[in-house]
């Protein structure tokens, strides 16, 4: 899309904040991303309006940054949501923030920073409090830690609209699949709220969110990342209750990402959908059928990518749909294939065609080791040599203590400090916890429970945003259910053990220590007879449970 703006917009990197220095004057750093629709709007009315824009040349360094390709930065700056309006001082340290800045907000704040600039300088600046406390609270993992966050979700339910908190409503699907297994009615009501509000009937996928407590207010961006997630999360729900009004849902996301969302060039799926400039989402479908179509970001990036591959062989376990599987076989490809070097996962198609060494980035690690031990236990036990070569990548360079650093500690900005970003820490440890069984090496697991114990001693003031943490520690606790099989993927026996219904087991096929055409249960200690069928294999998982 064009710039609107008459801001002469730096990009992110030394040579802005050096001229900063040598001006004396402050950064105005703009976070924005293709898909928010506020983003731009803020371009058009307050940007765009000359005396503002002459303003910001003359007595800032603006500098722009897409949050999409550049996270660590996101994460360092953001303001609650974007666009993020953030004015630095030159040693990358915060004076203040905002989010989106009409017009005569923009002009208040101008003039509030340049009198704080020249009132206090650099003093005025701060280092945000989770970049000032390096270390988190560390404790042991018990049972208490699923019960806290099962009572979170309790308490936070909201029984008149379904799902979580009051507003905004997010789909939230680490919540869905932690309560999936441990309050049922709870969770399938949720699940109903989501897909009766957010998803997009017409043609399929899931808008990012809703502003208001029922529901209303539907923010129509598309994001592959968390598109890839709710096919996961509904494609769990139809293996749990064999319902199609779960399937459904995620069989129409899964439509709108190999058609709307796939980047043919790349092999891969892009990264997200604007809402569009007229809105057409909200049009009905007679007129909509005529509108423009949404503009979409085609970057393709290694994140975002892993979940949809990890949503869509999912699906494929429990239904046999063969085009999800060739879509996300074509995609996991290109992950291995153009993104991965030497078990660092280039954060994108760009940045891996630009590096021979691309920086390693722990969600990026964590994200596709989902999505490989995902493909071991589904289609492919080949990639677990890929698999082990991302974690152990992630382990020598990001590991710091007892828990993973989002990235390196170097660069401009504040990106020198160290940031512990909590959902990747778990999101590699729940998939350091299914290599361990896919491969195993208990060092694996020993990581992850150290990786863990490390976030434990805050764990009773976790929110629902991250109820993984609780699926993880009850996984390596209680051990999850295994299922070795003997057999290749696809046989009649491996089939069987991905539909019983327990969706944070793990499968393990053409497993070793097995006669041949059998499988066999186990859960820590607990280990079953072979079974032969998949009626008898069914049987066997309920020994080794009761």
């Amino acid at each position: 899309m064009d710039d609107p703006t008459r801001v002469e917009w730096r990009e992110w990197g030394q040579a802005a904040f050096d001229e900063a220095a040598a001006a004396d004057i402050p950064v105005l750093l703009s976070l924005t991303a293709t898909w928010c629709d506020h983003c731009h709007e803020m371009d058009a009315e307050t940007y765009a309006e000359p005396r503002i824009a002459a303003n910001i040349n003359d007595s800032f360094v603006p500098v722009r940054v897409d949050v999409d390709r550049h996270p660590r930065v996101r994460d360092r700056y953001n303001m609650g949501g974007f666009p993020s309006t953030v004015f630095l001082a030159p040693n990358g340290e915060v004076l203040t923030g905002a989010g989106y800045l009409g017009p005569d907000g923009m002009r208040q704040v101008l003039d509030s920073v340049r009198t704080m600039w020249q009132t206090n300088g650099s003093g005025a600046a701060r280092v945000p409090r989770p970049l000032r406390e390096d270390n988190p609270p560390a404790g042991e993992l018990t049972p208490a830690i699923e019960q806290a966050m099962l009572g979170q979700l309790s308490e936070t339910y909201d029984e008149t609209a379904g799902g979580w908190g009051q507003e905004p409503k997010f789909p939230l699907p680490d919540a869905l699949e932690f309560a999936l297994k441990r309050d049922r009615e709870m969770a399938l009501r949720s699940y109903d709220a989501v897909s009766a509000n957010l998803l997009d009937e017409y043609e399929g996928g899931f808008y990012r969110f809703a502003t208001d407590r029922d529901w209303s207010g539907l923010q129509h961006e598309k994001l592959l990342d968390s598109n890839g997630a709710l096919v996961r999360a509904f494609a769990n729900a139809y293996l749990l209750t064999g319902k199609d009004e779960y399937r459904e849902p995620a069989e129409r996301t899964i439509d709108y990402l190999t058609a709307t969302l796939w980047n043919g060039d790349a092999d891969a799926f892009a990264n997200s959908q604007a809402p569009g400039e007229d809105d057409a989402h909200s049009l009905d479908a007679t007129d909509r059928a005529s509108a423009d179509e949404p503009p979409v970001d085609d970057g393709v990036f290694a994140g975002p990518n892993a979940l949809a591959i990890e949503g869509l062989l999912t699906y494929y376990a429990y239904t046999d749909d063969e085009r999800a599987r060739r879509y996300a076989e074509r995609a996991l490809a290109t992950l291995r294939e153009d993104l991965l070097v030497d078990g660092v996962v280039a954060h994108s198609l760009e940045n891996a065609a630009s590096a021979d060494d691309p920086v390693c980035l722990l969600t990026n690690q964590a994200r596709a080791l989902g999505a490989l031990t995902t493909a071991a236990s589904t289609i492919d036990p080949s990639v677990l040599a890929d698999a082990t070569a991302i974690a152990d990548a992630a382990i020598d360079r990001l590991h710091d203590g007892d828990s993973f650093l989002d990235g390196p500690v170097e660069g401009v900005g504040l990106l020198d400090r160290p940031l512990r970003p909590l959902d990747a820490n778990v999101a590699f440890a729940d998939g350091l916890l299914e290599l361990a069984v896919l491969t195993g090496e208990d060092r694996y697991r020993e990581r992850a429970r150290e990786t863990l114990e490390a976030f434990a001693g805050a764990s009773d003031r976790f929110g629902v945003q991250v109820a993984r943490y609780a699926t993880a520690a009850a996984r390596l606790l209680e051990g999850p259910l295994v299922l070795r099989v003997a057999a290749e993927p696809g046989s009649d026996l491996h089939r069987a053990a991905l539909r019983l219904a327990d969706h944070e087991k793990v499968v393990v096929p053409d497993a070793d220590g097995l006669e041949a055409g059998t499988a066999r249960a186990e859960r820590r200690d607990r280990v079953s007879e072979p079974a032969e069928t998949p009626a008898a294999l069914s049987e066997r998982v309920q020994a080794v449970l009761d």
